[in-house]
């Protein structure tokens, strides 16, 4: 299909980078054919929402359960998405055998925790070899302030765990590009950090190939002006520029939240849920209008951007419903719960034609 008749995200983007989505289990089990058919027609690359988390991929020591993420492979096969690994170093979501002694509650020493993180990533990189494109290698490692997040990856072995996620990846799959993936990424402070990291990475002759912006954004943040300019920063550090997570929060959110922190729990209140029947025709335009800002943008960097990515594919399925508050109805996504394109869909193809 020529360009000016492309009809669909992928013929409109995939001209400039790759557009995917987040599969949960469900999907990738074939459980939901309405999925099936939107991410055949729109996408062309998908990410695996939890099947390839260490906590699920590794549950006991030494016992590695690839079911699951196995069928999220062929599921990508099938329908022709390239697969994002997501994602192997992480400080949410891991086993907690691998941060203990044994049985023991004594916390692992430095020795232990460096093997433990070499073997995983051996194992599970090298599982699929040449079936994954790329690799969020580490996620969400640095604070909004710049700091290192002081995890038990940290606290243990410094931001020497990085280099060795890095270099262990690499070596496992010399072809699979590899990222650095983290969220509220437009703040000036994690940028730079951010970029540090990437300077110092390369300067060690480690590779790494992208960072994500994972932009679980809102009606009102991030500031657009800083967004923009974490985008020009990354890419000026020579890696691609990747939009990992997308989505848009329209819902108000409780005093004290912020960034995409899975740990912040609030309770639901009526005033935090006001859209349970569907949402009013000016919150809905709203949404129109903040999403054609972001993909204005997303345009003009077109050259700088390798891949966008959804998180999730319906507004049904988005995690949004149950974060940071379990029980509400969220309109996040690009699909909505039918799996039926919302009318915006159409202006962001033609924006790309």
């Amino acid at each position: 299909m020529s360009p000016a008749g492309a009809q669909t995200l992928k013929e409109a983007i995939g001209k400039y980078c790759l557009i995917g989505a987040a599969v949960n289990q469900w999907q990738s089990d074939g459980q939901v054919p309405e999925a099936d058919a939107v991410l055949e027609k729109h996408f062309n690359c998908a990410v695996a929402e939890n099947c390839m988390k260490p906590e699920t991929l590794a549950p006991a020591e030494g016992i590695f359960d690839f079911r699951v993420a196995d069928k999220f492979v062929n599921y990508c096969r099938q329908h022709n998405l390239k697969v994002l690994g997501h994602c192997l170093v992480w400080h949410s979501q891991a086993p907690d055998w691998w941060f203990t002694n044994g049985y023991a509650a004594a916390p692992a020493s430095k020795e232990v925790l460096k093997e433990r993180i070499i073997k995983h990533i051996k194992t599970v990189v090298g599982h699929y070899k040449g079936q994954v494109h790329g690799w969020d290698v580490v996620n969400e490692a640095i604070m909004d302030d710049g700091s290192f997040r002081k995890s038990p990856y940290y606290n243990l072995l410094g931001e020497e765990f990085i280099e060795i996620a890095f270099r262990t990846a690499h070596e496992a799959d010399p072809d699979a590009e590899l990222y650095y993936n983290d969220y509220s990424m437009s703040g000036q402070a994690k940028r730079e950090a951010v970029c540090r990291l990437v300077r110092n990475l390369k300067a060690k002759g480690l590779r790494i190939d992208g960072v994500g912006m994972q932009s679980h954004n809102g009606l009102d943040y991030p500031n657009l002006e800083e967004y923009e300019k974490s985008i020009d920063a990354f890419a000026a550090c020579g890696v691609k520029v990747m939009i990992t997570e997308l989505d848009i929060n329209v819902l108000p959110n409780p005093e004290g939240f912020g960034g995409a922190d899975i740990a912040q729990n609030f309770e639901l209140q009526q005033k935090y849920n006001p859209y349970v029947n569907g949402l009013p025709k000016d919150k809905a335009r709203e949404l129109d209008e903040r999403w054609m800002a972001l993909f204005n943008i997303y345009y003009k960097h077109r050259a700088q951007i390798s891949r966008i990515n959804l998180w999730g594919i319906s507004d049904g399925g988005s995690w949004l419903n149950g974060w940071p508050i379990k029980g509400r109805t969220n309109y996040p996504l690009l699909f909505d719960r039918q799996y039926q394109p919302k009318p915006v869909v159409n202006e962001i193809i033609k924006l790309y034609k």
